[in-house]
């Protein structure tokens, strides 16, 4: 009787460690969902193309592991595609802004051209 009660209390205990598992793993595959598809939105695809390659094979993978149950994998995955996607939205982020600064310094240039030959115009 005693050996019963241990062995559905063992049961019991690998169920609740396994759904314990499963929640997590799945909250975690759709936090790394939503960095992928923000990274996405922010042109990761087009500026930092390797990184949100990367990315979406780990979230493939990751979605795979979960199906298959394997909820530390699919952890270690779903965090791996999430660093992967803040790196290409960062990247993405970076050549945005190096664009801007690139386009205001022409700005710059062309108003000080037009400055000096106005400040001709005017010696002559």
């Amino acid at each position: 009787m005693n050996s019963r009660i241990y062995a559905l209390g063992l049961v019991a205990a690998l169920a609740a460690g396994c759904a314990s598992q499963k929640a997590p793993a799945t909250a975690d595959v759709a936090v790394s969902r939503a960095a992928v598809d923000s990274a996405t939105s922010a042109g990761g695809a087009e500026l930092a193309p390797a990184e949100m390659t990367a990315a979406r094979e780990k979230m493939l993978r990751a979605n795979q592991a979960l199906a298959a149950k394997d909820y530390p994998l699919a952890r270690d995955l779903a965090s791996q595609a999430q660093a992967d996607a803040k790196l290409a939205q960062s990247k993405a982020g970076s050549a945005k802004a190096s664009a801007a600064a690139d386009a205001l310094q022409d700005n710059i240039r062309v108003l000080r051209e037009e400055l000096d030959r106005a400040n001709t115009t005017i010696v002559k």
